[in-house]
């Protein structure tokens, strides 16, 4: 059966790069897996939420985007557990890729710079999450293929939030700084990784 998708040109026409076939097919090859780093990209993204919520008390449209943006998350991992009990899937520790980090590693230390950076990398990092649902949603069951393009809405969203948010704490125009982090996480999606995660690159061959 198949699910409608959402208009996802604004985030094809954001991101520098698609998923490679190769991500997909690994991924459909390790099911297991891919749902349990899910499960854990949802709940580090509520995390990151939180943090900002922490951080930055005197931006009340960060503190309210983020809250909702949590709430929305941690209702995401639920979602993905519930799948993961029905299906039988043990939900073990895992070690992370190195796509999340590989970004914030270039988060400035300073602020205006540092929220600017986080929420830059925030963007990207959701924007490639709807592209990664999109993609391999087809190749789905129909249990899989409707929840994951269920999604795709409000990481669309999400994407967007980041990205205003970002553009809205500093006077700068901040295009450009997006452009050099969007090469950045093109290299980390075309180049190898040995571990199969949600956002891991190309599956190495070693």
């Amino acid at each position: 059966m198949n699910h409608q998708v959402p208009d996802l040109s604004a985030i094809h026409e954001f991101l520098l790069c698609e998923t490679p076939d190769a991500w997909v097919e690994a991924a459909l090859a390790e099911p297991e897996m891919m749902l349990i780093d899910h499960a854990n990209c949802e709940k580090k993204a509520a995390g990151t939420a939180l943090n900002l919520m922490f951080r930055y008390l005197d931006n009340f449209d960060l503190l309210n985007k983020m809250s909702r943006l949590a709430r929305e998350e941690l209702r995401h991992f639920e979602q993905v557990i519930a799948i993961m009990k029905k299906r039988g899937i043990k939900y073990p520790h895992v070690t992370a890729s190195r796509y999340a980090a590989g970004l914030r590693e270039q988060v400035r230390g300073a602020e205006p710079g540092r929220l600017v950076d986080t929420l830059i990398c925030g963007a990207i990092i959701e924007a490639r999450s709807c592209e990664r649902f999109a993609k391999i949603a087809p190749r789905l069951d129909d249990e899989l293929q409707k929840f994951y393009l269920s999604l795709l809405k409000s990481e669309a969203r999400h994407f967007r939030d980041y990205l205003t948010l970002a553009q809205k704490v500093t006077d700068e125009d901040i295009e450009a700084r997006v452009q050099e982090l969007l090469e950045i996480e093109k290299n980390l999606i075309e180049s190898a990784d040995q571990d199969f995660r949600f956002h891991s690159g190309v599956p190495s061959l070693a």
